[in-house]
């Protein structure tokens, strides 16, 4: 594909990453499961004809970021938490990536949920071609802590490449020392978190979220032919240990020796690092001659 037939592509997949996104968002009711949830968002992602770029992320209070359900996961939303939810989609390896923040059934975050839309719209606010990053970053923290909370400092936006998720730029969160800067034509994903905990997080439990760490052998296969599935269908995007499953009913004890091995990685699941609330408001936006144009 040329330049512009890409940044179609990626305008296509950003229209059906937000109808995922809004879709997802009302049904996040008291009672509903997350698996629910997850499946009927990435059955809608298929239906509307493009891929996912990573499984449906879905992580409740103090989570931050990277949790998806595994088959039969019982878990039901609660009234009162913030729910964060993530959605990814591809055309053609061309990637959209968006979030929002949704409370269940109370209104006691809604300055918290407000605080990452609100630094989401001053980092476009600041993001035509040719700005330092840092600047970009302290806007996020600016707005953040103007309502009286704190930006997570060390997750950060991203530029989306060709199949690959985090391509190239970081967008920090804070004004750092990141004098990088974006051109014309550049697709990058922009997603300030909010926090009345720490700012920053940390984890090491299992998100059931993985990716490919390099292309697999012939001899990789052989052992485990689980992974001419992953490869062919997810390349190196991240996917989840229910579509796995999905297709194999032994995924399970594959992946955890894959993990072993080296050939595959999870994700760890993102804590607040002293157990605060989390909100998140994430779009990707097309770099422009005279600032960005927002695909989801």
């Amino acid at each position: 594909m040329n330049s512009e037939e890409v940044l179609d592509a990626h305008r296509r997949a950003g229209v059906i990453a937000r109808k995922a996104r809004e879709y997802g968002v009302s049904l996040v009711k008291p009672g509903v499961t997350y698996l629910s949830l997850a499946e009927e968002v990435e059955k809608l992602i298929i239906d509307s004809g493009a891929r996912h770029a990573f499984p449906v992320n879905i992580a409740v209070d103090d989570i931050a970021a990277h949790y998806t359900p595994v088959p039969n996961n019982k878990l039901t939303f609660q009234s009162g938490q913030i729910v964060k939810l993530d959605v990814g989609t591809h055309i053609d390896g061309c990637i959209a990536d968006t979030a929002a923040s949704v409370e269940v059934g109370t209104n006691r975050w809604a300055s918290l949920i407000e605080a990452s839309r609100a630094a989401l719209d001053a980092a476009r606010d600041v993001l035509p071609p040719g700005i330092e990053l840092r600047k970009v970053g302290g806007a996020v923290e600016r707005t953040i802590e103007a309502r009286g909370f704190r930006p997570i400092s060390n997750l950060c936006g991203h530029s989306v490449g060709a199949y690959d998720l985090h391509a190239g730029h970081s967008i920090p969160n804070v004004a750092d020392d990141n004098y990088d800067t974006l051109s014309v034509g550049e697709v990058v994903a922009v997603e300030p978190f909010a926090t009345n905990g720490a700012g920053h997080v940390s984890g090491k439990k299992n998100s059931n979220i993985y990716r490919l760490l390099r292309k697999p052998g012939d001899g990789d296969i052989e052992s485990y032919p689980i992974l001419a599935d992953i490869y062919s269908e997810f390349k190196q995007l991240p996917f989840s240990e229910r579509w796995c499953a999905a297709r194999n009913p032994k995924s399970s004890a594959q992946l955890a020796k894959l993990v072993r091995r080296g050939i595959v990685a999870f994700y760890p699941m993102l804590m607040e690092a002293r157990g605060g609330m989390v909100s998140q408001a994430e779009h990707t936006v097309i770099i422009t001659e005279n600032g960005n144009e927002v695909i989801t």
